[in-house]
């Protein structure tokens, strides 16, 4: 199942001369949909809207991509689950790594299938600390632009035993997954690493440090170690698509889900299930 709209017209392709491809010189958000609904968008797109202003990309208005995601839902129908994935472009423009300001960038609306492998992570996932390190630079931390080639080398890494992997700046710290954002439990506190010079910055990521904020837990967000992370009580790592789920196994070692992951789940599925009842 996979349905598509470029600039709100059915299409599946760009320009050749678009700059997402040329240079990955974009943003992209992915929105976990169920039951018609598409969770979180106002925050996906405020992020959006955050990474487009950094990039000095035309950020279309909001209620253009509003529009695509409705006309693509209209077609999934209002049981299952499915993936919709939002990009926005420089758009097509001249050679060469100098833009003009003035031209019109696109956007983008992809409708996919669930993925079938979501609900097994939910038991446990297998990870592993990767060898690819993250790129640093502050002035794209954060944001989730097109250009994900760490993430790509460091997911050739997984082979068939992992299902997710860990990477590490520089100087060995922990930064997040190759697809999602970690946490680590130590002496009862919920850590997840700083995010100022690398990384994205999660959309469920900020909630799961909101539920923890208020369900009395302190929380830090600091440079994670790797023998934290090893020797932490709970490992669990989140996104739009996955939510939370425990990490069970660190290359050799084995984790228990603990009891801190299994309160941020669930309340983050209430969070997830009266935000969808809100905006039926």
């Amino acid at each position: 199942m996979n349905h598509c709209l470029v600039n709100g017209i059915a299409a599946d392709y760009v320009s050749v001369m678009d700059r997402g491809l040329h240079y990955g010189d974009g943003l992209f958000e992915t929105i976990a949909c169920r039951n018609g609904s598409a969770q979180f968008v106002h925050e996906h797109l405020a992020r959006m809207r955050d990474g487009a202003h950094r990039l000095d990309i035309p950020l279309p208005e909001p209620a253009l991509f509003v529009q695509d995601i409705s006309a693509l839902l209209a077609r999934a129908g209002k049981t299952g689950k499915c993936v919709i994935k939002l990009m926005l472009t420089r758009g097509a423009g001249r050679r060469g790594y100098r833009y003009d300001r003035r031209q019109t960038s696109t956007r983008v609306c992809l409708l996919s299938a669930w993925p079938e492998h979501v609900s097994r992570w939910k038991q446990g996932i297998r990870a592993r600390l990767c060898e690819t390190p993250i790129s640093v630079n502050a002035r794209l931390a954060g944001i989730k632009h097109l250009n994900r080639l760490d993430n790509v080398l460091a997911s050739a890494e997984l082979g068939e035993r992992f299902d997710e992997g860990f990477m590490m700046d520089a100087h060995g710290h922990i930064i997040e997954g190759t697809m999602s954002n970690v946490f680590a439990v130590i002496n009862d506190v919920v850590i997840t690493p700083d995010l100022a010079h690398s990384g994205i910055q999660g959309i469920i990521r900020d909630k799961l440090l909101r539920i923890a904020a208020d369900q009395g837990l302190q929380t830090q967000i600091r440079a994670l170690q790797q023998h934290e992370l090893l020797d932490a009580a709970e490992v669990f790592v989140c996104n739009s698509v996955l939510g939370v789920c425990p990490v069970t196994r660190i290359v050799e070692q084995d984790k228990e889900p603990g009891e801190i992951e299994s309160m941020l789940d669930q309340t983050l599925r209430r969070l997830i299930k009266n935000n969808a009842q809100a905006t039926e």
